[in-house]
């Protein structure tokens, strides 16, 4: 198994489980290990949101023999240590109150422990934010993760692009966590900002 081109997946109980269906399916697109670890909130929320059952997603990745899926409460999975190696974390969607528990170094579940070994081995470490509106609490937090080096990557729709819909929406944000994972230069040329749209 490619360890080095590892990515990590933390779905928290935040709403967006779109987010973490495409961002898992393009990883797995561009044939790179995955590493995943969902919150028991996050199944909920994806339940209520997705046609496709966790399970059944769970199935699907699952062809992948680059796959792999650990539990929340699991501080055996490799994915607590440091010497496991991989090119970095994605928490897809995240929820407040994760991003509170990073900010703070805390590391009482799989998600905040995978995203604290990111920080002290030096790992890319990405977070996509899920609330609205934000107060100052959530936007010191965020300032304290963005200034320990995690890149803060909104899944705000990229209007310039004339997204229709929200899978759309979901593959862009995916391409950008790529390229904010460092695993791709560049978003693909049909995702650029190529100027205004003339009517």
């Amino acid at each position: 198994m490619d360890t080095e081109n590892r990515v990590i997946v933390g779905i928290s109980g935040a709403s967006g489980a779109i987010l973490a269906s495409k961002m898992i399916d393009t990883l797995i697109d561009n044939d790179l290990s995955v590493s995943v670890v969902a919150s028991g909130p996050s199944r909920m929320v994806w339940q209520q949101e997705m046609e496709e059952s966790f399970g059944e997603a769970i199935e699907r990745w699952s062809e992948h023999n680059k796959f792999e899926i650990f539990p929340i409460g699991d501080f055996t999975a490799p994915i607590a240590s440091g010497s496991y190696p991989a090119k970095g974390m994605i928490i897809v969607p995240c929820s407040m109150g994760t991003v509170s528990a990073i900010s703070a170094g805390l590391s009482d579940n799989l998600i905040r422990r995978a995203a604290d070994v990111c920080l002290k081995e030096k790992r890319k470490l990405v977070i996509v934010p899920r609330e609205s509106p934000l107060n100052a609490v959530h936007l010191d937090n965020l300032s304290n993760l963005a200034k320990i080096g995690v890149t803060i990557l909104p899944s705000d729709p990229p209007y310039y692009l004339g997204i229709k819909t929200i899978e759309q929406s979901a593959e862009v944000l995916a391409q950008k966590s790529l390229v904010a994972l460092g695993i791709s230069e560049q978003l693909p040329e049909k995702m650029q900002y190529m100027g205004p749209t003339k009517k």
